[in-house]
């Protein structure tokens, strides 16, 4: 595994702004974006990944101008082309965890989406659920591990080191290679730190 350094040379903004803070954590915030499931990341630099395995402590809160829908949207990019037009993506929405008592956004702890044609609203439109599963640790303004293990057309997901997706068929297929990013959407403050990454291709 390769630890990324958190400093501002080793990422690049793509719709967000970023606040790096000592001891290697950053702040990142979706800003000329208004629509759920947009290329809003922050994007490592210098690293073309394929196969292997990401690793990084998520910790999402909620802006104070967050809408009513917002739930604290962070997670992770990758496989990202070269102009941010197309990756798949991993997040969690923390506030449909550990603290929630309705079983309709319980099951909603965790989403899978590839953009741009996949999205959490294609999905929801087309009554398509098997991208998503609850996630029973997460919480607003608490730190948690994500872990992605990827292999050709398939990702496993952790979450504080249970497995909560499984995900077959990536939408932009199997042999799709590019960036890295941190995930942020709408109403979210995210911080992120720990990012380790190992290619495996």
């Amino acid at each position: 595994m390769t630890r990324i350094d958190i400093k501002k040379e080793n990422f690049t903004a793509v719709h967000t702004e970023a606040n790096y803070e000592e001891g290697g954590t950053v702040e990142v915030i979706k800003t000329d974006k208004q629509l759920p499931d947009e290329n809003t990341y922050l994007k490592v630099s210098g690293i073309e990944f394929h196969n292997g395995v990401i690793e990084v402590d998520v910790c999402g809160r909620l802006l104070p101008d967050a809408p009513d829908y917002a739930r604290g949207f962070i997670g992770i990019v990758f496989r990202a082309n070269e102009n941010d037009s197309e990756f798949e993506s991993f997040y969690i929405r923390p506030t449909n965890g550990k603290g929630c008592t309705d079983p309709v956004r319980k099951v909603h702890g965790c989403q899978y989406f590839s953009y741009p044609g996949y999205t959490f609203s294609y999905f929801r439109e087309f009554g398509i659920t098997d991208y998503e599963n609850k996630v029973d640790t997460i919480a607003l303004n608490e730190w948690s591990h994500i872990r992605a293990e990827i292999k050709d057309d398939k990702g496993v997901f952790f979450v504080d080191g249970v497995k909560v997706l499984e995900v077959n068929g990536f939408k932009h297929g199997p042999y799709s290679k590019g960036s890295v990013g941190l995930y942020v959407d709408i109403g979210t403050d995210g911080y992120f730190r720990n990012l380790q990454i190992e290619c495996n291709d």
